[in-house]
């Protein structure tokens, strides 16, 4: 079968996904180009990205990060534009000539983009958890009304996405549960009562995989993994008593799933985002990733554990705001960023974290939101009500 080469967009190309999707595309110039980058603030690393992808455009999150690679483009001869417009997200993830969107922009700030490339009918790789956990149903509305295609980027949705039957209309008839494995991040056997007094750079340091500090910072709260429940619910269209947690501390199974035999599916790989990227990239196809092999005469015994409620609390608020009103995932995710900002910032104890967030939810109102604009709005009073609630704890 050939390989028609596709014209790429990463949101988020300086964090850590997207340099391992730029280290896939790399691999393989017959089958992608790139079309255009995005970043936040990392100047340096995108005119390094510009300079071997040559992309049509590169979208910088401020004007002054804007201006300045702007002017470093133009002192190396380089032909990308760059924009600041604060429709440039939503115009590079839905230009007519994008084959493809990765969506790795950490945060609520993805949701534009992503909606935008889902109504465009992107192929839409998607590795920002916040688009699905604050747009739910709205959001895979978008996805179905646009004709796009949704791909998981996350290693465990990708295992589950590869361990389902291919026919979506048979899940129901079939999947009893889906399993997420987690590692436990680097406090999996700490003891609940010194979390307290951990550090932000403990809270950074993941005993498998190399990600960013948000993110690292969720995998020990296991937070990450409430967000892929919510997540979880909406991809595959199962009810919230239908997902499991289990702790896996090898990160070799990256997710399961039970069909009603009792027969479990898997998929297995070393800790590398390269395996899901690649695979989403090449859908239905397969290429290589640059990731190493399994090699099992030397693998290490797989265990599995129950998360521990006293270390892992935030845990079941997935469960818990699933089954409350829609518009309650919205203000869980949007109090975990103000609350783990506010953690890495050294102004909250590492525990706090799940404080701020149980009681925003606590605190506020939800009706359920049907569309973007309600979920956004619902999203910003969250954050001022966590942002209070933060300054209430500083330490």
């Amino acid at each position: 079968m050939t390989f028609q080469k596709q014209r790429i967009t990463i949101l988020g190309s300086t964090g850590s996904i997207g340099v391992s999707t730029l280290d896939v595309i790399a691999r393989h110039p017959d089958k992608f180009e790139v079309f255009a980058l995005s970043a936040a603030t990392q100047v340096d690393l995108m005119l390094a990205q510009c300079a071997q992808f040559r992309p049509r455009y590169a979208v910088m999150a401020s004007q002054p990060h804007a201006r300045l690679l702007a002017e470093k483009i133009k002192k190396n001869s380089l032909l990308t534009q760059v924009l600041n417009a604060p429709d440039a997200l939503e115009m590079i993830a839905s230009n007519e000539q994008v084959d493809a969107v990765m969506a790795a922009i950490v945060g609520a700030a993805g949701l534009s983009p992503c909606m935008a490339a889902a109504r465009a009918g992107k192929r839409l790789l998607l590795a920002n958890k916040e688009a699905l956990v604050v747009g739910g149903d709205v959001f895979m509305q978008a996805v179905h009304a646009g004709g796009a295609r949704l791909l998981p980027i996350d290693s465990e949705h990708s295992a589950i996405f590869q361990s389902l039957p291919d026919d979506p209309a048979s899940w129901p008839h079939r999947v009893e549960k889906i399993i997420l494995t987690a590692s436990g991040g680097p406090f999996r056997t700490r003891d609940a009562a010194s979390l307290r007094y951990v550090t932000p750079d403990e809270a950074c340091a993941h005993p498998n995989w190399v990600m960013g500090r948000k993110i690292s910072v969720d995998s020990a709260t296991m937070m990450n993994k409430a967000l892929e429940v919510i997540e979880a619910k909406y991809l595959f269209g199962l009810a919230p008593e239908q997902i499991e947690v289990v702790i896996h501390p090898q990160s070799i199974i990256h997710s399961m799933v039970q069909y009603y035999d009792t027969s479990v599916v898997a998929q297995l790989g070393t800790p590398d985002m390269r395996v899901p990227i690649a695979y989403g990239l090449a859908w239905p196809e397969r290429i290589t990733s640059g990731a190493q092999a399994l090699d099992f005469k030397n693998l290490a015994n797989m265990s599995f554990e129950v998360p521990d409620n006293l270390r892992f609390p935030g845990l079941r608020l997935a469960w818990d705001v699933l089954k409350a009103p829609v518009g309650s995932t919205a203000v869980l995710n949007a109090a975990n960023e103000i609350a783990v900002a506010a953690f890495l910032d050294g102004c909250i104890r590492f525990d706090h974290i799940h404080q701020v967030n149980h009681e925003t939810l606590e605190t506020v109102s939800v009706s359920d939101a049907n569309d973007i604009e309600g979920l956004l709005a619902l999203d910003a009073e969250a954050r001022l009500i966590a942002a209070q609630i933060a300054k209430r704890l500083e330490i």
